[in-house]
């Protein structure tokens, strides 16, 4: 998944990413890391906070708004 990938490219910490969606900081890490696999809820959260498509997110094409 390229979590890490945008929310650095954003210049935002783990923490404040967890924070604006109301999540744990520990999952997002995980998330990023592989340990956990993101639900569907999830993935959408990832996908409008970022402004990208689910197949962008999780590496299935190399354009950020394919599918959205």
């Amino acid at each position: 998944m390229r979590l890490r990938e945008l929310r650095k490219k954003k210049k935002i910490s783990q923490l404040k990413l967890a924070m604006d969606l109301t999540m744990n900081q520990n999952s997002i890490s995980r998330y990023e890391t592989g340990e956990r696999e993101a639900d569907y809820e999830t993935l959408i959260r990832f996908a409008d906070y970022f402004d990208v498509s689910i197949d962008y997110l999780l590496e299935r094409t190399d354009n950020p708004k394919m599918n959205k």
